[in-house]
């Protein structure tokens, strides 16, 4: 044998000799039925041993088997000699412990397996049908309560031999010398047949639960990443076209009285604007009403569907009504856009002029879409502001939601100030699965 077969050999060996885990407490059901167990057995044990002596499951026979023995007329009884006193008939002693210590047979398995086994050795061939069952009561508890696995069933080999010797000379119920030995072995094997079943039930028990705590915590990423695209797409609309309609609402305000034109043009826009912001939102609760029935909406519900690059002229000509002069630039590959990455593609654009809007006041910005390979590059870029105005204030969640947007389909997003005073946003992701 190896060196790594004795080391695995040994490993093996440590595993079998550790305690298991300490298992739950007991109730205190569990322990008055242990203890009015004993009590009852032990009764039952001192009367059979002080009314019925010897009559068990092994009867004294000292011939040997199959050999029928003349009947022997009984012995006078001699008296005492003088100054000694005649002795028990019975070891009380011996007949207690082996049953009342069954009171801690869940607490102290093999302890009490020891000193019920011992006790009724002791015995002899006094020993009854109740010392057996308590015996077998014993040998159970040992192999199903004892953390020590391989202690037990060292215990009930041995207990099983010594059995079997100390009662070679008599002649059981069951056949063969051994039968007080078999039938702790039997015992012993049916409480370890007993016990694995239980483990192969706790083992399911537990391999159930964490299905089902695996099935709920999925369940709860899988609202949390639900909400979380829900809010992105209420942010993406809602924020663009509201900070349109407010800046249009402004200029409207403002030229109201001197350039009449002008303001109705403005109002026009803020119309265009609410619609659109109208049209997005029926969009998106459209989609959750659909998840919920299970069906998609048909047409005739009055859904537009998810927004792209194919609605970005759309899109520049809100901004460019609210003030802000946009170019374009615009190259896309032959093949058609994966559904998802149009839309992501749309709201980068979407998000980086609305920003412009909010934070630079009456500034230029250049949307520039190319692509490179598998890879679709979007860059929006604006020129800083250059009118006087109070910068909107902003919490970096148009941004994180884009990062968000870009990672699901491995894209990368980078944002900040460029040398010139403006402040640009580009973005990279793949648009080709294969």
């Amino acid at each position: 044998m190896g060196t790594e077969d004795l080391r695995r050999w040994l490993r093996q060996v440590r595993f079998a000799l550790r305690p298991e885990a300490k298992g739950a407490a007991l109730s205190r059901r569990s322990m008055w039925f242990d203890v009015l167990l004993a009590v009852l057995l032990t009764v039952v044990a001192l009367v059979v041993a002080s009314r019925y002596p010897g009559d068990g499951p092994v009867q004294v026979s000292r011939g040997g088997y199959g050999v029928p023995m003349p009947p022997v007329p009984p012995a006078p009884p001699r008296p005492p000699a003088p100054g000694v006193e005649e002795p028990a008939s019975q070891p009380w002693v011996l007949v207690v412990l082996s049953a009342l210590p069954l009171a801690a047979r869940r607490r102290f398995p093999l302890t009490v397996f020891a000193v019920v086994v011992g006790a009724a050795l002791g015995i002899g061939d006094d020993a009854s049908w109740i010392n057996v069952l308590t015996c077998v009561i014993g040998t159970y508890s040992a192999v199903i309560h004892s953390r020590y696995r391989a202690g037990a069933m060292t215990g009930l080999v041995v207990a099983a031999v010594l059995a079997g010797v100390a009662f070679r000379s008599t002649q059981p119920v069951l056949p063969g010398w051994s039968s007080p030995g078999v039938v702790l072995l039997v015992a012993g094997v049916l409480a370890g047949v007993v016990r694995f079943g239980r483990r192969r039930l706790a083992a399911g028990r537990d391999r159930f639960a964490a299905l089902e705590r695996a099935h709920e915590e999925a369940t709860r990423r899988a609202v949390e990443e639900e909400r979380a695209r829900i809010a992105a797409e209420l942010h993406d609309v809602v924020t663009h076209n509201v900070s349109v309609m407010v800046i249009q609402a402004g200029a409207a305000r403002k030229v109201m009285d001197v350039a009449p034109e002008r303001s109705k043009e403005a109002l026009l826009a803020v119309e265009a604007g609410g619609r659109a912001a109208m049209a997005e939102l029926r969009h998106v609760m459209g989609l959750l009403a659909a998840s919920d029935t299970g069906r998609p909406d048909s047409p005739a519900d009055g859904l537009e569907p998810q927004p792209g690059l194919g609605q970005l002229d759309a899109l520049i000509d809100r901004v460019r009504a609210a003030g802000t002069p946009v170019g374009v630039a615009v190259s896309l590959p032959a093949e058609p856009l994966p559904p998802g990455v149009d839309l992501t593609a749309y709201r980068v654009v979407q998000e980086a002029l609305t920003n412009t809007l909010k934070h630079a006041p009456g500034a230029e910005a250049v949307v520039t879409v190319g692509w490179s390979g598998d890879r679709l590059e979007i860059e929006v870029r604006d020129s800083g502001a250059v009118r006087d105005g109070v910068p909107a204030d902003g919490n970096g969640r148009g941004l994180i939601g884009l990062r968000e947007r870009l990672a699901v389909y491995g894209g990368e997003l980078t944002a900040g100030p460029t040398l010139a005073g403006g402040f640009r946003i580009r973005a990279e992701v793949p648009w080709r699965t294969a």
